[in-house]
């Protein structure tokens, strides 16, 4: 929401907004439970509860709204203008050889997309509540935001779909803990996909928010694209949330028109207020980014992998006076054993990982160790390993990798089918249009059906 200056400045006020939550109010565990095909009520109150404590919470970050919601255009624009001037400078200074400004590495890269992964595995779902009003016209922009946002039902468009194949594409969803503040606008979302209807200007606010387009969107797309990695999901939000006529702009028309027919137009936009600010708890992009410590991560792979390797090595070979199994008794001393495993020459620093007996063992196939690093965790050590190593190849961009393959045609997915019936219909393919089922077999059907009907029937 906010551009990447203002991101760092708003830091701290979101770090102090935050609080401990009660056991039922834990981010992570809400966020599993209303992801569920069809939460209970028990997470539906702890939802309402999480929500209204949050609300609270974002009153006390410093707010950039306009009071008069028909000076929103005007914002808009300024800030679209802005975040454009701002990515032209990065680019030139790229140009000129400056180093990528996010990422160190691909394993950085890769750190980043499994993070920030349960607000991504959610996108959109802050909007669901708003297809309940689908015969109201106020509510037309947000409902075809979120279809939208569910690719009208097309898989290859769906954002959730495309997140979960970007994942699996480079070694699969996390497996790695995550901090509560990870899944803080995740739960948040969630919250409002369930209780919008009693909080709608609140809806329309966070929508307001987070459909404008920030400045590290733009450089996370370009340097992933560097490093060989797919950006479409980052570079779709860029093209479909445009302020000329995109998301970004039906946000902003959005909550003009809403407030001008609210019964009080004021207390709408303190509601609007508020749920803009939600946008700001929570981790943000560049805290996720700046918490990246590639030797640091090495260790915790490494720890990890402790827990469930220990007593199943032989005591054949010994690292530093102890036993494999030995080492792996104690997680917190990986770093340790890899400063012996680099003693002993099992890791040579600053040299083609293929150089190393310990990147053979986990890489090669018919290594004692193969299999047991996904591809992410062997990218962080590849690259931990060669640090400093001058002549490492420069990874081809993913636009230059694609260019080499040959693309196979998508099988069909049986597109929008004929809409039989009255609009009576769209109230039983809601249900199916939840955050946590619209991405499978039966959600992308409905979606398609809601779609061809309320587009025919609903939209001028």
């Amino acid at each position: 929401m906010r551009s990447t200056v203002e991101e760092m400045q708003a830091a701290e006020w979101a770090a102090r907004a935050y609080r401990p939550q009660a056991d039922e109010l834990v981010p992570s565990l809400l966020h599993g439970k209303l992801l569920a095909p069809a939460p209970d009520a028990d997470a539906l109150a702890s939802a309402r509860q999480y929500l209204e404590q949050q609300l609270r919470a974002a009153e006390a970050l410093p707010c950039d709204l306009p009071e008069d919601a028909y000076a929103l255009a005007g914002w808009m624009e300024r800030r679209a203008a802005d975040v454009g001037q701002a990515y032209a400078a990065y680019l030139q200074q790229r140009q000129a050889g400056a180093p990528r400004r996010f990422f160190s590495g691909k394993a950085h890269a890769l750190n980043f997309l499994r993070r920030v992964a349960p607000t991504k595995l959610v996108d959109g779902a802050w909007l669901y509540s708003a297809l309940e009003r689908w015969r109201d016209p106020l509510f037309r922009p947000l409902i075809l935001t979120y279809l939208e946002e569910l690719g009208d039902g097309d898989p290859a468009m769906n954002h959730v779909s495309l997140y979960r194949s970007l994942l699996v594409a480079h070694g699969g969803e996390p497996a790695l803990p995550l901090s509560e503040p990870h899944y803080v606008q995740g739960a948040l979302q969630l919250a409002l996909a369930y209780h919008g209807g009693q909080y709608e200007a609140e809806m329309f606010g966070f929508n307001l928010g987070y459909e404008q387009l920030p400045l590290h969107l733009l450089i996370t797309a370009y340097e992933l694209n560097e490093l060989g990695i797919d950006p479409y999901y980052f570079t779709l939000h860029v093209t479909i949330d445009n302020a000329a006529s995109g998301h970004a702009r039906k946000a902003a028309d959005a909550v003009a028109h809403a407030a001008a027919q609210a019964a009080d137009p004021q207390q709408f936009m303190q509601g609007v207020r508020r749920g803009y600010l939600l946008n700001d708890l929570g981790l943000s992009t560049m805290d996720v980014i700046n918490s990246f410590d590639l030797e640091q991560e090495v260790v915790s792979v490494m720890q990890e992998k402790a827990q469930f390797g220990r007593m199943m090595h032989s005591d054949y070979c010994r690292i530093g006076g102890k036993t494999v199994n030995q080492w792996l008794e104690q997680p917190d001393g990986m770093a340790r054993f890899l400063e012996e495993l680099t003693k002993a020459s099992w890791i040579v620093r600053a040299a083609p990982a293929e150089e190393s007996r310990f990147w053979r063992l986990i890489d090669a196939p018919g290594g004692q160790m193969f299999g047991v690093f996904d591809d992410y965790e062997k990218q962080t050590i590849r690259e931990w390993i060669e640090t400093g190593w001058s002549d490492a190849k420069r990874q081809p961009s993913y636009r230059a990798l694609a260019r080499g393959r040959q693309v196979e045609p998508m099988a069909p997915q049986g597109g929008p089918r004929a809409v039989i019936g009255s609009t009576r219909q769209i109230d039983a393919l809601v249900e199916q249009m939840s955050p946590g089922r619209h991405h499978f077999v039966p959600g992308l059907e409905a979606t398609r059906r809601f779609s061809a009907l309320y587009r025919t029937a609903c939209v001028a």
